[in-house]
């Protein structure tokens, strides 16, 4: 059997093991984030929704996740 990695992030100041070769989207998905009403930034640089799938998570990566929220 074989025996999948895991690394090491930080979410929102938080540490968190993670599998390695995760993309953003497939994260989110796992802790249930739906990606309509959040920013996401990912060492300090605001990533555009459109290469959530093609982002892979690193060691030591640092993701904020913003939500919105409404009022007036």
């Amino acid at each position: 059997m074989k025996k999948i990695k895991k690394i090491k992030i930080k979410i929102n100041g938080k540490f968190s093991t993670i599998n390695k070769n995760l993309s953003i989207i497939n994260f989110l998905k796992e802790i249930k984030i739906t990606i309509k009403k959040v920013e996401i930034e990912l060492n300090k640089e605001i990533i555009d929704k459109n290469n959530l799938n093609i982002i892979k998570l690193k060691k030591n990566d640092k993701i904020e996740i913003v939500h919105f929220i409404g009022g007036g």
